[in-house]
């Protein structure tokens, strides 16, 4: 029976071609599926051979780790080089977006706090 090996939603395209390629790498025959037209089925890697799960998801948890430590070091070479930007640099660049955000955020705060401050009231 075929096992879920690996979810393909809100992958990064790099990052689902480098699982590929390490599951080619090592001989382990996958399948994918596609979520289809409606986006109803599950974008995913799939084992055929349970016997190859074991070693398969140890190959994608040792990938995913040195990943997240590339993408770390990355990052914090980005913010070294002051090319990460900040709050203000966002507001700057969309303040319309900005401030409607903020607007959101404390309308929604408002909503979800009138009706605990109406009990107090009482």
């Amino acid at each position: 029976m075929a096992r879920l090996l690996f979810k393909l939603a809100q992958v990064p395209a790099d990052e689902a071609q480098e699982i590929r390629a390490l599951l080619d790498e090592h001989q382990i025959h996958y399948y994918e599926t596609d979520a289809g037209f409606f986006r109803v089925g599950l974008d995913a890697i799939w084992l055929g051979d349970n016997s190859q799960e074991k070693h398969a998801r140890e190959l994608i948890r040792t990938y995913q780790q040195e990943r997240a430590a590339r993408q770390q070091a990355t990052y914090a070479e980005l913010v070294e080089a002051g090319q990460v930007p900040s709050l203000w640099q966002h507001f700057c660049a969309q303040p319309i977006r900005f401030l409607l955000l903020v607007c959101a955020i404390i309308f929604v705060t408002a909503l979800t706090l009138v009706p605990f401050l109406m009990l107090l009231k009482i």
